[in-house]
């Protein structure tokens, strides 16, 4: 059964049980805009006992850099770029590495700007995306749009994620791409998380958008580079041998149990569920030995509350 922290004696076991933290960011550290409370001093807290603090998050929509921008919008400083692993990297890097496509070959996005900006990053030229001219004939759309009726034959992959302005023109683009050359052009998933957390509401995800058009086109992705799935976590693991070495720790800090729970149970961590995002403390305690969290909390800052 998963053990609730109240105390400050259990607020100091999490600190020296662990050296890695790896956080979720939407629904622990903040909703949508806003900052949830005491983040800042939870990790400065963390940071000035020398653990390591990683950044890790299913949302697509931004890249690293953005990240970067939005951390410091929210006066969370001292975050790096390395420290910091998103979707939209992921599936980059999975292409990259992976698949090992050519630079030449052009991707195909259903997503937003932050799938576009690691992709470019890397080398690649990407169509789809936020071309605006796909959401101005989205809306008056038309059959014989041409990249609709003449796909390119440069595209080598399809990179699908959360897409705020999507229209059944985008849709039907993606899925004449998954269908060409008999299904064979690469179909990666950023995520499939089915729910997105905003300020105290639950908004569409990236899974549902993405297995609209699987449904549509007969295809399930041929990889999911965002949690629970472990490709993020290994690479999460090259970059800090001791985790890989010692995964027991680590501790895996989200608000969704079907994602990052399983994301740090099955990368061998202990895991730690915030009730600010998407599960309520039934949920929790409805857990199975099997898929129960290894502490919950209900909230980040508890931490920092409960040791000040």
């Amino acid at each position: 059964m998963s053990k609730k922290i109240t105390t400050k004696e259990q607020a100091q076991a999490i600190i020296d049980d662990y050296d890695y933290f790896i956080f979720d960011c939407d629904g622990v550290l903040w909703l949508g805009d806003h900052l949830l409370p005491h983040i800042c001093e939870t990790l400065d807290l963390l940071k000035k006992a020398n653990k390591t603090v990683l950044f890790v998050t299913n949302n697509s929509t931004k890249s690293r850099d953005a990240y970067l921008s939005k951390f410091d919008k929210l006066g969370v400083s001292g975050i790096t770029k390395s420290e910091v692993f998103g979707s939209s990297y992921a599936s980059a890097v999975y292409i990259d590495k992976i698949l090992k496509l050519p630079k030449n070959k052009k991707i195909w996005v259903l997503g937003e700007e932050g799938i576009e900006r690691e992709l470019h990053e890397l080398g690649y030229t990407t169509i789809g995306g936020t071309d605006p001219t796909l959401v101005e004939h989205g809306v008056h759309f038309d059959h014989d749009h041409p990249l609709l009726t003449e796909l390119d034959d440069d595209v080598g992959a399809v990179v699908t994620g959360l897409t705020f302005n999507l229209n059944y023109l985008k849709l039907s683009i993606t899925m004449q791409y998954l269908l060409k050359d008999n299904k064979s052009i690469p179909f990666i998933a950023t995520n499939i998380d089915s729910t997105f957390p905003m300020k105290g509401k639950l908004l569409i995800g990236a899974g549902s958008i993405i297995e609209t058009v699987a449904f549509a086109s007969g295809r399930q992705p041929d990889a999911i580079c965002g949690k629970p799935n472990q490709s993020m976590m290994n690479s999460i693991k090259a970059d800090y041998p001791g985790l890989s070495s010692n995964p027991s720790r680590g501790l895996m800090i989200g608000d969704r149990l079907n994602t990052d729970m399983k994301f740090g149970r099955d990368g061998g961590l202990d895991t730690l569920l915030v009730l600010t995002g998407i599960e309520s403390e039934q949920a929790v305690l409805s857990q199975s030995t099997s898929t129960a969290p290894t502490h919950y909390a209900d909230k980040l800052g508890d931490l920092y509350e409960l040791l000040k």
